[in-house]
């Protein structure tokens, strides 16, 4: 089985975390809503590929902080490894690209949206750690 590594950014302002919904065209995750970041690429560190895909797909950049949480999960018989992260947004100006909207919610507020299934696995983390 193939594996890759794929990254979230976790931003926390006050009880608010940003989260992200997909386009309703062209992603296989049309419409749902996830934490930002993306898949490495081959050489590329977990931290340059949240600048990386932050910049692509938010418009912004960041700072990447502490490493929160692991998640693996099986997608078209690929192994990813999802590694979150807590970054900080160097501006809110955001241009985005692949993303409908974005907002700030509370954890209770994102239970409640159609989230990427690996997604709601950090949330889960994020409500039993206090974050």
């Amino acid at each position: 089985m193939n594996e890759r590594i794929t990254t979230a950014g976790i931003v926390i302002k006050g009880q608010l975390i940003l989260v992200a919904q997909r386009q309703t065209e062209g992603s296989v995750n049309n419409g749902l809503w996830e934490f930002p970041g993306g898949k490495n690429r081959y050489g590329e560190s977990e931290e340059d590929t949240l600048r990386r895909e932050f910049l692509e797909e938010l418009g912004v950049g960041i700072r990447v902080s502490d490493f929160l949480t692991s998640v693996d999960f099986v997608n078209n018989g690929t192994l990813y490894h999802l590694k979150a992260y807590r970054v900080e947004l160097e501006s809110e100006d955001f241009r985005l690209c692949v993303h409908s909207q974005v907002k700030y919610l509370s954890a209770e507020d994102i239970s409640r949206l159609p989230l990427v299934d690996s997604d709601r696995k950090i949330l889960e983390f994020l409500q039993s750690s206090g974050l």
